[in-house]
């Protein structure tokens, strides 16, 4: 009389050590795992190439630079710490500091403010939300030189015109070394709305329509559902817009060259442009070294916004 074995669980170990059905197996006690496929590492390594030439070599290079006296031609010596010693006491690089900080600051709070309040706007019951947000989109796909341009002629030619009766804007605002900053934040918001409103648009759409539903039952209002309901579910975007803006607002260059070119004076010179004048200025191993200091605060100020967002829970 035949007889049959009872069926092998699925996940039970043979008697080679193996588990059926698993897709790891024990050798030795040790579970072994899937080699990672060698194509993934040919894939990476032309990225790897292009990133260590044109990113970490001129990095490393530039940094060597920095000890040195090079004028940006002809023979150099190396002189140590003194570029970074003249650097953290030199009015115009503190200066540029100054503005750049503040311009970067000034900016992230109005253009995530004008961001929202357009979000609100377009994602309420209106007729034509498609095209108004299509509109709003196009500051976003100009060129910033080109914005710039468009921006100092109407600041130095069609505004004083328009507001002659207004003793601030009777002159451009441009060649008032105390107001250019301004002049400076109003264009350069300008650019950088769209692409904050979209991210906000994007954190409104995925609030669910029965939050809102359940906030007018318990009798809040309009503001208190703003306040209580939108802005908390928001805080996530809002840390992704700030983290993002700031890091560009840093590097503020294009706008600034087409619309003051740092001036009047040195009054809306951008750390980023001193950095570029110095190169054909003479000052190469000096700016170099402006621009180490420039990377290194520029990283502290990343690994802090990153704390931030891993505080609000938050995936860029």
């Amino acid at each position: 009389m035949a007889t049959t074995q009872p069926a092998r669980p699925r996940g039970t170990r043979n008697r080679t050590g193996s588990r059926t059905g698993d897709t790891l197996s024990v050798h030795h006690g040790r579970p072994s795992r899937r080699r990672t496929d060698p194509t993934f590492y040919l894939f990476l390594l032309p990225t790897l190439l292009l990133f260590t030439l044109f990113i970490t070599v001129p990095a490393l290079v530039g940094a060597v630079i920095s000890l040195t006296d090079y004028v940006g031609f002809g023979d150099w010596d190396f002189v140590g710490l003194s570029n970074y010693a003249v650097l953290f006491t030199d009015p115009n690089i503190l200066s540029a500091y100054g503005f750049t900080l503040g311009f970067s600051v000034v900016t992230v709070v109005v253009t995530n403010v004008v961001a929202l309040l357009l979000a609100l706007g377009l994602n309420a019951r209106i007729h034509a939300k498609t095209l108004l947000r299509g509109v709003f989109f196009v500051p976003m796909v100009i060129s910033g030189i080109v914005i710039a341009f468009v921006f100092n002629y109407l600041f130095s030619t069609s505004l004083p015109q328009i507001a002659a009766g207004v003793p601030v804007l009777q002159e451009s605002l441009l060649a008032n070394p105390d107001l250019a900053w301004i002049a400076v934040v109003i264009v350069t918001a300008w650019q950088a709305v769209p692409s904050a409103m979209i991210i906000y648009l994007a954190g409104l759409l995925a609030i669910p329509d029965e939050v809102y539903e359940a906030a007018a039952l318990d009798g809040a209002g309009a503001s208190r559902q703003f306040f209580s309901v939108t802005l908390p579910l928001m805080a996530g975007y809002l840390v992704i817009n700030t983290v993002l803006g700031f890091k560009n607002f840093l590097n503020a260059y294009d706008i600034i060259v087409g619309l003051t070119d740092g001036g009047p004076g040195t009054a809306t010179r951008s750390v980023a442009m001193t950095i570029f004048s110095g190169f054909t200025g003479g000052d190469y191993a000096y700016q170099m070294a402006n621009a180490v200091v420039f990377f290194v605060l520029t990283v502290v100020i990343s690994v802090l916004q990153l704390q931030l967002i891993r505080r609000r829970g938050v995936s860029l």
